[in-house]
C-alpha cells in the first residue's frame, strides 16, 4: 500500500496524464484546482495536502500511460512510450452521489452510494480502480460493496486464523490505510468506459464540546470529478437521522447543506436534502445540535437480541450527559503529567507535545497543583512535590520543559509511574490525576498494569486516575488502553502526526474538568449476571458524555440511580430513564468501543477464549478488530470463478453469519487493517513515528531495478547448484556465447529503462 506521499504523488501524476483526454470543442472539463497559496515555512507535504481525498473518491491506476483516453471519443494523440512506476492515480468522474447519516447517542454511522465512470481508459482496455474513504472523528470503515458490468465485489471479514499462509503472502497491498482516516481498496480490471456503482459504510464518533454535539462527514469534492459537459445536471441527496435517545428536546444549531426537516419527535430528527446540481458538494457535511438541559441526566436503553447475535444475552447502554451549564463547577486537581523524551520523539512528535502540555498548564486553577516528569532511561523531575498552579510556577514549568525536553535514550515506564503514585499519595479533597504520554512500547507492560492495579486498591476515597495518550503506531495501544481502565481515566492517541497536537489538547481538556466522579450504578446486585464496558466507570467532564455498555441476565429493574460525587464533595444521586431501544442497532452502536476494551483484556490476560469472543463480535457486527482480516470477495455472474494469484476459493462457513455459497466467489486477501500490540525493536531503535515511510525510488535505483528484471526472472526459475553444474560442462565457445547473450539483454534492458527515466519526465508520462 502506497504512503501519503506517494500517494499524493501518484494524483499529481494523474492528473498530469488526464490532460490528455479529449471531450470535443462543446464539452467542458475543469482544470485541476491549484493548491491555495501558503507562506514560505509550509512544507511540501503540506502544501500536496490538497490532493489527498476530501470525500468518497475513485482513481484509475494507470500503469501504462498509453490506454488513457476518452473511451468515447478516441483523440489519436501520438503513442507514448514507458510506463508509469509507480502507478498514476487519475481522479474519476462522479455521476451522482447520495449521503445517509444515522446519529445514535455518540456515534454516527455513515452510508455513501455514489456512481463513477472511467472516463480516461480507452473501451478495449482496461485497468484497476482504487476506492478512497475519508473518514470523520474516530472512523472505522464497516464495509465496501461494487458493482461494475457483469462483476460484483464486497468486502467480508473472516478469522485470521483461517487465512493460511499462502494468500497471506499474496497481494497484501490490494486495500489498506494510506491515513489513519483515509481508507483505500483496489478493484481489479475495470475496463475503460464502464460505470462503477459503489456503496460505501463507516462509523464515526460525534465530537462534543460545551453541551454541543457535532458531526462532520468528508464531503468536499474537487472540481475535477465533474462529469465532461456543463450542461448535465446531476443529483445529490443526503438523509440525517438523530436519536439523541435522551427524552428531552433537541436543539439544532448548525447545518452546513440546506436540509429540510422531514420528521420531529421527543430526542429524535429527520432531515433530507435532495436536488439537481451543476456542481458537486464543495464542503465537508456539518450538523451540531445540543440538548435543553443545564444539568446532569442520563438514561438506559434495553434490548433483547436478535436470533444471530453470538451472545443472547440481553444488551443495555447507560449515558449520562454533562448538560450544558456553562458555570458548572469542577473538582480540585493534583496532577502529575508523564512525558516520554526517547530518541523517538525526537522533532515534531515533541515539538507538539511541548506546546499541547504549555496550554493544557494555562488552564490549571490556581487552587489545583500539578508537577512534571520526563523520562527516558532516566527520570527527570520538575519538582520532588506538587507545586500550586501559580502563574509564577507556570512560567518556571514552561521554561523548565523547554530546557529538560531533549529527545534522547531509551523508554521505561515503570519508574515514573511510581514516582507519580508515591507523589499524590497524600492528597485530599481533590482528584489525583497522573497524565501518560508515550510512542513506544516496552517489554514490561503487563507487569506495570499489575503494578498499578495493586497501587491503586489501597481503600482512598478517590484513587489516582491514570489518563494515557499514544503516539504514532509503535506504541502498545491496547496497553495504554488496559492502563487507563485499570486507573478509571481514559485513553487518546495521535495516529496521524499532524493530529498530534489537536488530539493531545482534547484529552487534557477532559482529564483536567472532571464534575462528577466516583460514579456507582445499583443495578449489578440485581441481576443473575452482568458484564460491563468499562469495567471501571470513569468520571464525567463536560468535554465527553459518559457511557456504559454491557449484558446481562435477570429482570432489569425498573429505576435505577447512578450515584457519585460532585466538586464541592456532595453526593449526587441521579434518576435514569429506562426505555427500550426499537430503532437502535445497539450492539453495532457499542460494538467498537466493546472490541477494543476486550482486545486490550484478551492481550493483558493472553486469554485464548477472549479473543475469540472478540473476532466472533468483529464479524457480527463488521467492525475491524486484531484478530479478524478483511478480504475482498468477487462474484462473476454467478459462475465459478478462475483461481490466480493471490486467490482461493472460500469454503470455510464456520464464523460467517451469512448463508452465502463461496464456491462462486473468489477472496481477494486486503491488508490487515489492525494496529497490532506495538512494536518493540522500533521502539529500541528510536525510530521516529510517522517517519518510517518508504521514499521514492530515485533514478539510479529505477535503472538498476529495470536492468536486473529480466535476470532475476531468470534466475527465479533456476536453482544455484543447477546453474554450477551446467557451468562446469559447458565449453569455451558456448561460454562466449551466453557471454554475448546476456549483454544483449542487459541492452535490451538499458533501453526499457532510458524509456521510464527520459521519457516520463513529460506531461504525457
Amino acid at each position: 500500500m502506497a504512503t501519503a506521499g506517494e500517494f499524493v504523488q501518484a494524483v499529481d501524476d494523474g492528473l498530469r496524464l488526464s490532460k490528455r483526454l479529449y471531450f470535443g470543442n462543446d464539452r467542458y472539463v475543469a482544470p485541476p484546482k491549484p493548491p491555495p497559496p501558503m507562506d514560505k515555512s509550509a512544507t511540501a507535504e503540506a502544501s500536496s495536502s490538497w490532493l489527498m481525498p476530501s470525500a468518497p473518491m475513485v482513481y484509475a491506476v494507470i500503469n501504462d500511460p498509453a490506454i488513457v483516453d476518452n473511451p468515447d471519443v478516441p483523440s489519436y494523440q501520438p503513442y507514448v512510450h514507458g510506463r508509469c512506476d509507480p502507478s498514476a492515480l487519475i481522479p474519476l468522474q462522479m455521476n451522482g452521489i447520495e449521503l445517509e447519516a444515522d446519529c445514535v447517542l455518540d456515534t454516527a454511522f455513515v452510508r455513501v452510494s455514489g456512481s463513477w465512470r472511467v472516463h480516461c481508459v480507452m473501451g478495449s482496455r482496461s485497468c484497476d480502480c482504487r476506492v478512497a474513504v475519508p473518514m470523520g472523528e474516530q472512523g472505522s470503515v464497516l464495509g465496501v460493496e461494487v458493482e461494475v458490468l457483469r462483476k460484483s465485489y464486497r468486502t467480508q471479514l473472516i478469522v485470521t486464523e483461517d487465512v493460511d499462509e499462502t494468500v497471506k503472502a499474496a497481494r497484501a497491498e490490494n486495500g489498506g490505510f494510506v491515513k489513519p482516516h483515509i481508507f483505500t481498496l483496489t478493484i481489479p480490471e475495470v475496463d475503460g468506459g464502464s460505470t462503477l456503482s459503489i456503496k460505501l459504510s463507516w462509523s464515526q464518533k460525534l465530537l462534543h464540546c460545551d453541551g454541543e454535539f457535532s458531526l462532520n462527514i468528508p464531503f468536499t469534492f474537487p472540481e475535477y470529478v465533474t462529469p465532461a459537459g456543463k450542461k448535465i445536471a446531476k443529483r445529490e441527496k443526503i438523509r440525517l437521522n438523530l436519536n439523541a435517545g435522551t427524552g428531552t428536546q433537541v436543539l439544532c444549531k448548525t447545518i452546513s447543506h440546506p436540509l429540510k426537516e422531514t420528521s420531529r419527535n421527543v430526542g429524535k430528527l429527520g432531515f433530507l436534502y435532495e436536488s439537481e446540481v451543476y456542481s458537486w458538494s464543495s464542503t465537508d457535511f456539518s450538523f451540531s445540535y445540543t440538548v435543553s438541559s443545564s444539568q446532569i441526566f442520563g438514561g438506559v436503553l434495553l434490548q433483547s437480541p436478535s436470533v444471530l447475535d453470538i451472545d443472547q444475552r440481553e444488551m443495555f447502554g447507560l449515558y449520562l450527559f454533562p448538560g450544558n451549564q456553562q458555570s458548572r463547577k469542577v473538582f480540585r486537581k493534583d496532577i502529575v503529567i508523564i512525558v516520554d523524551i526517547s530518541g523517538s520523539m525526537r522533532g515534531k512528535p515533541l515539538d507538539d507535545t511541548k506546546i499541547a502540555l504549555s496550554a493544557a498548564l494555562s488552564k490549571l486553577d490556581p487552587e489545583d497543583s500539578f508537577s512534571i516528569i520526563a523520562f527516558n532511561g532516566e527520570t527527570y523531575q520538575f519538582s520532588t512535590s506538587l507545586e500550586l498552579a501559580t502563574t509564577e510556577a507556570i512560567e518556571r514549568a514552561i521554561q523548565w520543559i523547554s530546557k529538560n525536553f531533549i529527545a534522547g535514550g531509551a523508554t521505561n515506564i515503570l519508574p515514573p509511574l511510581n514516582m507519580a503514585i508515591n507523589m499524590l499519595s497524600n492528597v485530599h479533597g481533590s482528584i489525583p490525576i497522573i497524565f501518560l504520554v508515550t510512542d513506544g512500547a516496552v517489554e514490561d507492560e503487563r507487569h506495570i498494569c499489575d503494578a498499578m492495579k495493586n497501587c491503586l486498591t489501597d481503600g482512598r476515597p478517590i484513587c489516582p486516575r491514570i489518563y494515557t495518550f499514544g503516539i504514532g503506531e509503535f506504541c502498545n495501544h491496547y496497553f495504554l488502553r488496559m492502563l487507563a481502565t485499570i486507573g478509571r481515566g481514559q485513553y487518546g492517541a495521535a495516529y496521524d502526526i499532524d493530529f498530534l497536537e489537536f488530539q493531545m489538547q482534547k484529552l487534557f481538556t477532559r482529564a483536567l474538568s472532571p464534575i462528577f466522579a466516583n460514579i456507582t450504578i445499583d443495578i449489578w446486585d440485581d441481576l443473575d449476571e452482568v458484564e460491563v464496558y468499562p469495567s471501571h466507570i470513569p468520571d464525567l467532564s463536560p468535554e465527553s458524555p459518559l457511557i456504559v455498555s454491557g449484558r446481562y441476565r435477570g429482570k432489569f429493574p425498573g429505576t435505577l440511580k447512578a450515584k457519585g460525587v460532585l466538586a464541592d464533595l456532595s453526593k449526587l444521586m441521579i434518576d435514569l430513564k429506562i426505555e427500550m431501544a426499537r430503532d437502535i442497532p445497539l450492539d453495532r452502536v457499542f460494538a467498537k468501543e466493546q472490541i477494543e476494551l476486550l482486545t486490550a483484556q484478551a492481550w493483558f490476560s493472553d486469554n485464548k477464549q477472549l479473543e475469540q469472543k472478540v473476532a466472533k463480535m468483529s464479524i457480527q457486527t463488521a467492525v475491524v478488530s486484531e484478530y479478524t482480516h478483511m478480504v475482498l470477495l468477487e462474484t462473476d455472474g454467478g459462475k465459478i470463478a478462475k483461481e490466480s494469484v493471490g486467490v482461493k476459493e472460500v469454503t470455510n462457513k464456520n464464523h460467517s453469519l451469512e448463508t452465502v455459497d463461496y464456491k462462486c466467489q473468489k477472496m481477494i486477501l486486503l491488508r490487515s487493517l489492525g494496529i497490532g500490540f506495538g512494536n518493540f525493536a522500533a521502539t529500541v531503535e528510536n525510530i521516529p513515528p510517522g517517519r518510517e515511510e518508504p521514499k521514492l525510488p530515485e533514478a539510479a535505483e529505477i535503472f538498476v531495478n529495470a536492468a536486473s528484471n529480466c535476470c532475476n526472472s531468470m534466475c527465479n526459475r533456476c536453482c544455484c547448484m543447477c546453474c554450477i553444474q551446467s557451468c562446469s560442462r559447458m565449453n569455451n565457445q558456448c561460454a562466449i556465447a551466453l557471454t554475448q547473450l546476456c549483454t544483449a539483454l542487459a541492452c535490451f534492458a538499458c533501453v526499457e529503462c532510458c524509456a521510464n527515466v527520459c521519457c516520463s519526465g513529460s506531461d504525457g508520462r
